[in-house]
């Protein structure tokens, strides 16, 4: 019972950080919002159970630096704790999001411990203004990893970041991941002793709900542990009184907060009739209250993906899409961002950069579309085109390529080839509206922030013509809500221009955003050929790469690639292969 209560905690971290993390809210969150964060940040499509990577290399990029945003997590959990080697960290590139660690030199002295406390604070409040690759890390976020090399120290980090992380501040989530995931993986004595100082209970639950900050805190220390943690490691840490803990967040029925899970512990939460607590909190997902819309919106998907209810209805079955032309394209996101069944809304609890973008693509005229903006951290939203990349796990997103272009309220800073520039609005909070106009025959993007522009940006049009998409990229926590036409815009521009839903058009079937388990299921049921194309799997693999001879792939795909996505070497020709044609 515990076991799969506690892969249900991983699960459900996903709706808990919502409530937990809500992105900023002046008034203190209830147990529902809570227990929002640690479930938000457990349930993350698949997100659970798998440890970030840390990157010392040095960087030949200037990326965006967003606090939690492309923390690799390709080693897998089932490896172990510490199965992240020293090796595997070395061959990986720098996350350009991430600062990178200057650990200290061969004549170095160990640097003075100072209070744990301040070099927390100072983290957060630094941390926002580092957004090029060639600024040094934090002295503090240096000095918190030295300590955290110890169990004590670790344990002083830890208790720290629950102690002193303020409520509203839209960062501070986001920073107590990225801390966690640069300390050392914890020992098992350490993850004891944490437990033995938390002593979390139904009972302190009750306690913490008078301070909201350490509440949301404590969670979200807990949903990144889970995550970061791996067999009777993760397993331990989900004592009965931490389930106590989480479980009497859902209790209440006055507070705003819900707790998501996988695998065995999915089955005890579950049991505890957790999809009876969502239930109630999914008709949020509409709210005026951004933090409550928050609440609602990881409900509905936890329902629909996770905690399955025996006869309710999907909410893609009963939602109308009859006047939306243009949508998210949930075709060519990765699994780790959260796209409503309207098409509209996006979330990502992922520590990954998470990108998306519109089905709709324009090559000439005049374009215009508005973003709500629900919560008030780090995205880059914007322009970009058909030739972009999106590097999720590295932290590549809109504006960190010379194909696209970004506005990010809240480090007050517009992205272009992955540098950064400032901007005159104020940062952006809960309910703003941000209007994003295209004009291809003057080749110019103008921001607007409730219907106040910004100068024109017209760099990326050195690069690009055609072929623009509106595009999103997300860090931790973030969740906005997209209006390309299909109903009135809240601050329009004064100029002519068109929208992609009076435009564009999408068969029935394209617009369904089915729930994960739906889409695995479709997925068994495509048969692939044996000598099908690797990359595409539609076309006859024909084409052989040069000089390193590997194949796999059609020509097609081949010419897509600028290095062998085995070995890595530079192609210098792509041959096709007649003899393989049938």
């Amino acid at each position: 019972m515990i076991v799969a209560t506690w892969i249900t905690f991983c699960a459900c971290r996903s709706l808990a950080r919502v409530l937990l993390f809500p992105s900023s809210s002046n008034s203190p969150p209830s147990f529902w919002e809570t227990l929002a964060s640690v479930v938000s940040s457990t349930g993350t499509m698949g997100n659970s159970c798998v440890c970030r990577e840390d990157s010392d290399l040095e960087d030949h990029h200037h990326g965006s630096i967003r606090v939690t945003r492309g923390q690799a997590r390709r080693v897998d959990h089932g490896a172990g704790v510490g199965a992240d080697t020293a090796e595997a960290r070395s061959s990986r590139p720098r996350d350009p999001v991430r600062p990178p660690r200057r650990g200290r030199g061969p004549h170095e002295p160990r640097r003075k411990k100072q209070n744990v406390d301040g070099l927390v604070l100072d983290t957060l409040a630094v941390i926002r203004t580092l957004v090029d690759n060639d600024q040094d890390p934090p002295y503090s976020m240096i000095t918190l990893h030295e300590m955290a090399e110890t169990d004590d120290g670790w344990l002083e980090v830890v208790q720290s970041l629950i102690r002193v992380i303020p409520l509203d501040d839209p960062l501070g989530p986001a920073v107590i991941t990225l801390l966690l995931d640069e300390c050392p993986l914890p020992t098992k004595d350490a993850l004891q002793k944490l437990s033995d100082m938390l002593s979390l209970s139904s009972a302190v639950a009750q306690q913490d709900a008078l301070n909201p900050a350490k509440h949301r805190n404590t969670t979200a220390v807990l949903g990144c542990l889970a995550e970061k943690l791996a067999g009777p490691a993760s397993i331990g840490l989900l004592s009965p009184g931490t389930l106590e803990y989480l479980l009497e967040i859902c209790l209440d029925v006055h507070s705003h907060t819900d707790v998501l899970p996988t695998g065995e512990n999915k089955l005890t939460v579950s049991e505890s009739c957790i999809s009876n607590r969502l239930a109630v909190l999914e008709s949020w997902a509409e709210h005026s209250d951004y933090l409550k819309r928050q609440v609602g919106f990881c409900s509905q998907w936890s329902l629909d993906n996770l905690f399955l209810q025996e006869g309710r209805q999907f909410t893609y079955e009963k939602v109308n899409l009859i006047n939306i032309n243009a949508m998210l394209n949930s075709n060519d996101v990765s699994e780790y961002l959260k796209i409503s069944p309207t098409g509209l809304e996006a979330r990502c609890d992922a520590s990954s950069f998470e990108s998306v973008r519109c089905t709709f693509c324009v090559d000439s005229g005049v374009w215009y579309y508005e973003v709500t903006v629900i919560t008030s951290g780090v995205m880059q939203i914007g322009w970009a085109t058909k030739d972009s990349k999106f590097l999720n796990h590295e932290g590549y997103g809109i504006g960190d390529d010379e194909y696209s272009c970004a506005y990010d309220g809240c480090r007050q800073l517009i992205w272009y080839n992955a540098r950064s520039k400032p901007h005159s609005h104020p940062c952006w909070k809960e309910g703003d509206a941000i209007g994003f106009l295209l004009d291809l025959s003057k080749k110019q993007m103008i921001f607007y922030l409730n219907g106040h522009q910004l100068p024109p940006e017209k760099q990326v049009f050195s690069s690009a013509t055609s072929g623009f998409f509106a595009a999103a990229s997300f860090m931790s926590y973030q969740q906005c809500e997209f209006n390309f036409g299909a109903k009135p815009f809240r601050h329009p521009p004064s100029v002519k221009f068109s929208t992609f839903n009076d435009f564009a058009s999408l068969l029935p079937s394209e617009k369904i955003i089915l729930p994960r388990h739906r889409r695995l299921a479709l997925l068994k049921q495509v048969s692939i050929r044996d000598n099908c194309c690797t990359l595409c799997c539609d076309v006859m693999a024909d084409t052989e790469l040069r000089p390193c001879g590997h194949g796999g792939m059609c020509m097609e795909c081949a010419l897509q690639l600028e290095t062998c996505p085995l070995c890595r070497q530079d192609i210098q020709t792509r041959v096709r292969l007649i003899a393989h044609v049938s």
